[in-house]
């Protein structure tokens, strides 16, 4: 349903498209710090925000993009719900628009899906200005293009997300955090022989010389995990996966800049540099300089790649660079869905 601050972003949108003005899309700017720096007239959604629909017993819930993560975070608590793709904040500000269109998900990730795969639809401005709705909300199987999920992940270069669908989650009826020391190469084969195994892990971490699980499921399922997987139970579960979740760790304490490498899962340690693992594994963290390229090159050599995630100066190649063919296909859908390239034009990738 068209709103009237719907209309009003629309009236902006079709503004820059006439006169070929970029605009530079902004939720909570609490996301402000990733991808490729770049210009352009503020397009404010923080605004456009509410719930538009909640249904607890189907599991779903639709808002507009400006709304903060927080208020869905509540209203989800209040039914015994949640995010399954558990969302990392970064500040108050956050908002779903912004966490769907960086695509970004928490610890869970590994184990109940990114933020892509739990959104069912979306309701879109594209550059020429013109109001789309993809996918429902409802979950169904259905045939075609899903092109409701180019959105996760696009950062705003291929449309202006007004409002999604996502698919919510109940929350588990125990959860537990078991600690275990042990070194890196440790640490990957037991991450490993975990994920071969029917066990209820929700999340994992190591760092430093402890390997870090976390169980969800029934209270029995938990504890007979626990006994089969041994180590320490922690008490402080829920702020130590909300200090990984919002890189309040230690680890993440410091001025250099942060990289993200999405790594095949069984990658050897990467020698001399200190890392943080999670996903069992196949997400691992560092701190390098932002023009080492040795990380770009460990993540090519594992069939993975490398972000500059958090601290860099850099206006463009942030991301690595892809592969000519997927370069192709980036840039057709970039001018399908914005010929004139005014929707946070070089956010991604310089070019488009």
């Amino acid at each position: 349903m068209t709103t009237d601050q719907s209309k009003l972003l629309q009236e902006q949108v079709h503004h820059a498209y006439e006169n070929n003005q970029p605009l530079n899309i902004v939720g909570g700017n609490s996301k402000s710090f990733y991808g490729n720096n770049i210009t352009g007239e503020v397009l404010k959604l923080s605004d456009h925000s509410g719930i538009v629909e909640y249904e607890p017993t189907e599991l779903v819930i639709t808002a507009n993009a400006g709304t903060s993560l927080s208020e869905i975070n509540q209203l989800l608590d209040s039914k015994n719900q949640m995010l399954g793709f558990e969302p990392p904040q970064f500040s108050a500000g956050a908002t779903l628009g912004g966490t769907i269109a960086c695509n970004f998900s928490g610890p869970r990730r590994a184990y109940a899906g990114a933020a892509r795969d739990f959104l069912l639809g979306c309701n879109i401005i594209n550059g020429k200005a013109e109001m789309l709705t993809f996918g429902g909300n409802v979950m169904k199987n259905v045939a075609g293009y899903d092109v409701s999920r180019l959105m996760a992940g696009a950062m705003g270069t291929l449309g202006i997300i007004l409002s999604c669908s996502v698919k919510t989650l109940p929350k588990p009826e125990a959860e537990m955090t078991l600690s275990l020391n042990c070194n890196e190469n440790e640490a990957i084969n037991t991450m490993r022989n975990w994920a071969q195994k029917s066990l209820p892990i929700s999340a994992t971490c190591f760092y430093g010389s402890q390997l870090f699980a976390r169980l969800s499921g029934t209270d029995k399922a938990v504890k007979t995990a626990f006994k089969n997987i041994g180590g320490e139970a922690i008490s402080n579960t829920d702020l130590f996966w909300q200090s990984i979740k919002e890189q309040q760790h230690e680890f993440f304490l410091t001025d250099k800049p942060l990289w993200r490498v999405s790594i095949d899962a069984t990658a050897s340690p990467l020698k001399n540099k200190t890392c943080l693992y999670e996903w069992s594994g196949a997400l691992r963290w560092f701190h390098a300089d932002e023009n080492d390229t040795s990380l770009i090159d460990y993540a090519k050599s594992h069939d993975g790649h490398a972000t500059l995630f958090k601290g860099h100066t850099q206006t463009e190649n942030v991301f690595q660079a892809l592969p000519d063919g997927l370069a192709i296909i980036h840039q057709n859908l970039k001018k399908s869905f914005d010929p004139k390239g005014i929707l946070n034009h070089g956010k991604l990738y310089s070019g488009f």
